[in-house]
């Protein structure tokens, strides 16, 4: 068994068993630092804004977004998805049901945790905002290719995965 240093001391990084990045690579991701903070703010405010026809918090429709992709989930599991409390999202959970946009299913798999699923307003709903969304995203620069998006998600992912 051998020892791996860590990428601090310039050796093979613990975690990933590979090589570090070069500083100057470094110093690029730190650019992506200092964009995601101004365009995760700018597209809070917008979503908030454009939630509101819909009586939604941003909050509400983040529980509303992740279970029109992801299916039924448990609070717990949307939790550590999102990086948020359990209790927050249970809030926000709450708040979706008393609307009837969300409702609670017997889990197979665990007796205490329920099943959060959309009932069929919360797809309207949530269907409603992604369009208007979509509508938005539609006005990005349209030289973007499969490509740049594709390379963007995975240093976003990269850079998510290195946060845990």
């Amino acid at each position: 068994m051998t020892t791996q240093v860590s990428c601090h001391d310039g050796g093979v990084s613990e975690k990933t068993g590979r090589d570090p990045l070069p500083a100057d690579v470094v110093d690029r991701l730190s650019e992506v630092f200092d964009l995601v903070g101004p365009l995760y703010r700018r597209a809070y405010v917008r979503v908030e804004r454009d939630v509101a026809a819909e009586g939604l918090s941003v909050g509400v429709r983040a529980v509303l977004s992740m279970l029109h992709g992801r299916g039924p989930t448990t609070v717990p599991q949307m939790g550590r998805f999102q990086a948020l409390s359990r209790q927050f999202v249970q809030r926000m959970v709450n708040d979706a049901a008393a609307r009837g946009f969300v409702e609670a299913v017997p889990n197979p798999a665990h007796k205490r945790s329920s099943l959060i699923r959309l009932t069929e307003e919360g797809r309207t709903v949530i269907g409603a905002v992604l369009d208007r969304e979509r509508e938005t995203l539609r006005g990005t620069d349209g030289d973007l290719t499969e490509d740049d998006i594709d390379t963007c998600l995975r240093v976003l992912s990269s850079l998510l995965a290195v946060m845990d």
